[in-house]
């Protein structure tokens, strides 16, 4: 199990298992269900001599191609779209937020050879919204840069397997991250862990963090919103997830863990632009991690009762960045 701690101290940010800790694993997902209504708009006859069937009202981006992540639906654009499976209903319930929460995930193609892509359906305070998974459900984490923070510069860098796995097995392996995380033991315990990540669709990014250039932490950045953990809170479109471990005991107890908190929940609110919160659910236990969310602007909304643990849900919002 992964975990959520973004600590003062020595612990790790516990994520709850089977959140991003199963990485790519579509299995264990919550694929929303496009209204029949707009179904319908797929379904049909090919319009044109080429076979080709009008998308309905996915609005583009005014590029060729499928829509982009988030897409909001507007007029009706010809990209090419052909459905060609729809999923069944998922065991999910509806939400205040998300008022059609049991909406699933629509497959088909868009033209071009090889070209294949999944719509989600969001229907949010009345107005709808399409991602598209062949785009970077993240926003392309790599590409997001530097911050400045009082402690530094600080960076977010992906994990490569083969030149990182050493490290970050070796802070699994420091009892006080142990405790939280569960991935003491053999370098192929965590190489597994990561690799399930790495390997998945997109929707959990695993990254070293760099002061300074040098590697002092470990964060996984996921999709809280396709998560398992959505189950258990009114999740919103595009809502985003961190977890962290601070690996040096010398970086530890000293309120770094706060400041990288706040300083990567800016950058994820500042790179991501559809993404209204972050979420983060530290074990219970944890108390050294949920002040250092306390300290970083973060909220807390609620105890949650997940697989593994008893969470406490934080939440920095948007629209309360410039006051806590």
């Amino acid at each position: 199990m992964p975990p959520a701690d973004a600590s003062t101290d020595a612990d790790p940010i516990p994520a709850h298992p089977g959140s991003s800790d199963s990485g790519g694993n579509s299995e264990d997902t919550l694929d929303l269900r496009l209204p029949d209504e707009l179904v319908a708009l797929f379904a049909g006859e090919p319009d044109d001599d080429e076979g080709r069937k009008a998308a309905g009202p996915l609005a583009t981006t005014g590029e060729q191609g499928p829509p982009s992540v988030g897409a909001a639906v507007g007029p009706a654009a010809d990209v090419g779209w052909r459905p060609r499976e729809l999923d069944s209903e998922p065991d999910c319930p509806p939400s205040d937020t998300v008022s059609s929460f049991a909406v699933s995930s629509f497959t088909g193609e868009a033209d071009g050879p090889g070209i294949g892509a999944t719509a989600r359906s969001f229907s949010v305070a009345g107005a709808t919204t399409v991602s598209i998974a062949g785009d970077d459900l993240l926003d392309h984490v790599a590409a997001w840069g530097a911050t400045t923070t009082s402690a530094g510069r600080f960076q977010l860098v992906p994990v490569r397997l083969n030149h990182d796995l050493p490290l970050i097995s070796r802070w699994m392996n420091d009892p006080a991250v142990a405790a939280f995380w569960e991935l003491a033991g053999s370098p192929e315990r965590t190489e597994a862990h990561l690799r399930a990540h790495l390997t998945g669709d997109g929707r959990s990014v695993p990254c070293l963090g760099m002061l300074d250039d040098t590697p002092m932490s470990y964060w996984e950045i996921y999709r809280a919103d396709l998560d398992p953990l959505a189950r258990h809170y009114p999740a919103r479109p595009h809502d985003t997830g961190i977890h962290l471990l601070v690996g040096g005991v010398a970086d530890r107890g000293r309120g770094l863990g706060s400041t990288l908190l706040r300083a990567v929940a800016d950058l994820v609110m500042s790179r991501r632009p559809t993404c209204a919160r972050v979420v983060a659910e530290p074990d219970l236990r944890n108390t050294p991690s949920i002040a250092a969310f306390l300290s970083a602007g973060f909220r807390f909304t609620a105890e949650v009762e997940l697989p593994a643990k008893r969470a406490a849900l934080m939440m920095r919002d948007r629209s309360l960045r410039d006051v806590l």
